[in-house]
Parts: C-alpha cells; sequence; structure tokens
C-alpha cells in the first residue's frame, strides 16, 4: 500500500514537472535586459523567449512579436524549441504509460509486465528532465558569458529569465517523480518475483502406494 502511494506521488511530481516545461517554454522571458549602466534607457525592458520577444514599457504596456524565420534564429533557440516540443509530448506519453501500469488502475493484471510498464513510464519523466536540462544550461551559459564578456555592449547584455528557473524547478520534479515511480516498481516487483508454492504432502494407502489425489 506504502508503495502504490509513492507511486502516485511520483506521478503526480511528474504531472507537475510536465507542466512546468510546457509554461517555461511558451513564457517569453529566457532572457531579460540587464540594467548595469547608467546611461541605459529603463524605460522598457526586453524579453526574449523560444518563440517571441517582448517589450515591457515602464507604463506596463507590453508589445509582443512573434520571430519572423526559423531557420534565422541562434542555435541555441532553435534547439530549445525542438527540446521542449519533444518532451512535452514525451511527458503526455510518459502519464499514459504510468497510468496503465500503475498499481492503483486495472488496465492490466498485476504481475511483472505491470511492474515493467510503469517502470518504462519513470524512464520516460527521466529523459524528459534530463532533455529539458540541455537547452535551460546551454541559455544559461551564454547570458552568464556574455554579461562578464567585455566587447559586448552594456544595452546587449542579458540577464537569466523567470523562464529558466521554472524550467529548472520542473526538470527536478520530473527526475524526482521518475526516479520514484521506478523504486517504488522495482521493489513492488521485487516483493512478488518469488512466489511461495504449497503442495499437500504424499501419504501412502494401505496397498503401499501413493494416492493419486495427492500430486499437485
Amino acid at each position: 500500500m506504502t508503495s502504490a502511494a509513492l507511486e502516485i506521488l511520483g506521478l503526480g511530481l511528474g504531472i507537475l514537472g510536465w507542466v512546468g516545461v510546457i509554461l517555461a517554454c511558451g513564457l517569453p522571458m529566457w532572457q531579460v535586459s540587464a540594467f548595469i549602466d547608467v546611461n541605459i534607457v529603463v524605460a522598457q525592458t526586453i524579453w526574449e523567449g523560444l518563440w517571441m520577444n517582448c517589450v515591457v514599457q515602464s507604463t506596463g504596456q507590453m508589445q509582443c512579436k512573434v520571430y519572423d524565420s526559423i531557420l534565422a534564429l541562434p542555435p541555441e533557440v532553435q534547439a530549445g524549441r525542438a527540446l521542449t516540443v519533444v518532451v512535452a509530448l514525451l511527458g503526455l506519453v510518459a502519464l499514459m504509460v504510468t497510468v496503465v501500469g500503475a498499481q492503483c488502475t486495472n488496465c492490466i493484471r498485476p504481475g511483472k509486465m505491470k511492474s515493467r510498464i510503469v517502470i518504462a513510464g519513470g524512464a520516460i519523466y527521466i529523459l524528459c528532465g534530463v532533455l529539458v536540462l540541455v537547452p535551460l544550461c546551454w541559455f544559461a551559459n551564454i547570458v552568464i558569458s556574455d554579461f562578464y564578456d567585455p566587447t559586448v555592449p552594456p544595452s546587449k547584455k542579458r540577464e537569466m529569465g523567470a523562464a529558466l528557473y521554472i524550467g529548472w524547478a520542473a526538470t527536478a520534479l520530473l527526475l524526482f517523480g521518475g526516479c520514484l515511480i521506478c523504486c517504488c516498481s522495482c521493489s513492488q516487483r521485487d516483493e512478488t518475483s518469488f512466489p511461495v508454492k504449497y503442495s499437500a504432502p504424499r501419504r501412502p494407502t494401505s496397498n503401499g502406494e501413493y494416492d493419486k489425489k495427492n500430486y499437485v
């Protein structure tokens, strides 16, 4: 019963991480303008994401523009688009696979196959966490390198946006939830992998032969 509860907890964490990846993918705040120069114009803030960039005025007005060309985008943006979309699709697959093999569902009869299906769902969640970690760290490395690069003008320097932190939190949830699902399923399979078999003792009959009804 405890393993089933932990399995449900892992599934819930995986779902939250999957939703967090979708949210981070859609947000335009992967990198934001950095105010580090006294002469920089602070009346507007620039947000740059995977799909669009936005300019937020000090009055609260915001204007966003979708990128015109996909091929003209930097490689980190193209990779971020591809990997986050793949993770969003894989997260849906992991959800369906885990629900089918979960202990609280009756889609498949209990046994080794059911445990293997759940382990596959947990492994897909772990794979999602690893894949989404690539564009997040790539963006963070570029932002930090440009920030400390003296050849980059202050107006071009950027800082890490909220989408990166949401993505890292989602990655942690995916990894932890996937590991929890796999561990609970493995422990459940170990408990049921060696069933105890009982057989009735064979006792001889009056003529010295064994009764056939005692055979199992």
